[in-house]
């Protein structure tokens, strides 16, 4: 069995001069796991692994390291003029910065620490596009589907122009996917182009915009297919990656809502001060309409005939009840002493109120006197 794979290695690989970019696809693909495993254990904080790299307070990027193995391979493979054994190598120092620039590339991408976030899942795109892109050039597919050996004829620039067109339309459908493989395989990116398009995409802004039926096609496409896909593919990222974090602890967005919450806090402390002030307004009305203040429904600013309040003020008196937000209202009942003396020239004072009427009595609790 060993045999036979060294055989293969070496009719497929060595012989056809792909071994830089074997070691090269090698390399990207043990950095990441690598990295992502390091990170996982750094955010399930595991004692005895090693943390980030903090040298005075400052966070160290694993990005910054795969810089300086892009540049260490790059420039490697031109100051040995590509030879052997050395592009070996460097290609596959070029790999490895390859897969832990590209584990950050959402960093990159929104120039904020997003790596646990929904934006973080960017990264995971690049990387698997970076893996599957090298892994065709590896199997003798090239972009285009041009042959190097091939003569340039005008057949075959025909031939790459629509298939790069096609390929475009994919990608304005949509269909990230389909567009990008489409460059190295055609044909494949003429699915994405004829299938419908995303509601999501520009190409469903600018053509199912008056195109009713079309548009609620897509929409139940996306509903019904699309969105298994993607939580096929969010179960598959987290198990590649992790899940993200729901609030990032440092993005931004973190302090909006902590902004948001802060000023619903404040405005609801306001308004029950104000509902507070009504209701202290409502009792100092009341009390001054029941001590002997004349009411509109007085004759000539009298008191009210019989001692009962009259229709104005028992209205007027649930509408400062209602408006100060209180479900109880006061009741008023004929009989007892007044509060004070009535004035001169006026004539018999309604009576002060007597207790709470509630509207639930059986939930009523009892309350002081005053």
């Amino acid at each position: 069995m060993i045999r036979t794979l060294l055989d293969g290695y070496h009719e497929h690989i060595v012989a056809a001069h792909k071994q830089p970019l074997f070691l090269l696809l090698v390399g990207f693909i043990t950095s990441f796991v690598c990295i992502r495993v390091s990170v996982r254990m750094i955010r399930a904080k595991v004692r005895w692994w090693p943390g980030n790299i903090t040298p005075g307070g400052l966070h160290i990027h694993h990005m910054v390291f795969g810089l300086g193995f892009l540049l260490v391979g790059g420039v490697g493979v031109f100051a040995t003029n590509g030879g052997h054994p050395w592009i070996d190598g460097f290609g596959f120092c070029f790999g490895i910065g390859c897969g832990l620039v590209l584990d950050e590339f959402a960093l990159i991408l929104h120039l904020d620490d997003v790596y646990w976030s929904e934006q973080g899942r960017k990264s995971v795109d690049a990387v698997i596009f970076g893996i599957l892109f090298t892994a065709l050039l590896l199997t003798g597919y090239v972009p285009l589907g041009v042959v190097p050996s091939q003569e340039t004829r005008w057949g075959l620039v025909a031939v790459i122009s629509v298939n790069a067109l096609v390929s475009i339309i994919a990608l304005v459908k949509g269909k990230v996917w389909t567009g990008l493989l489409g460059i190295m395989v055609p044909g494949l990116s003429w699915i994405g182009a004829i299938r419908l398009a995303r509601p999501s995409s520009p190409w469903a802004r600018w053509r199912y915009a008056t195109r009713p039926r079309r548009r609620a096609r897509a929409l139940r496409r996306e509903r019904l297919l699309h969105r298994r896909a993607d939580r096929a593919r969010t179960w598959v990222f987290d198990l590649i990656a992790g899940a993200p974090d729901k609030v990032p602890a440092h993005h931004t967005a973190t302090h909006r809502v902590a902004e948001r919450m802060a000023a619903r806090a404040t405005a609801h402390l306001d308004a029950h001060e104000a509902r507070a002030l009504a209701r202290r307004s409502a009792r100092l009305a009341d009390r001054r309409s029941a001590a002997g203040a004349p009411g509109p429904g007085t004759a000539g600013g009298g008191a009210v005939e019989h001692g009962q309040p009259g229709r104005q003020d028992r209205a007027r008196q649930r509408r400062r009840t209602v408006r100060a937000g209180r479900s109880r209202t006061y009741g008023v009942r004929a009989g007892g002493p007044a509060p004070q003396e009535p004035s001169a020239g006026t004539g018999p004072e309604p009576r002060a109120p007597h207790r709470y009427l509630h509207p639930h009595p059986h939930l009523r609790t009892p309350r002081a006197r005053r």
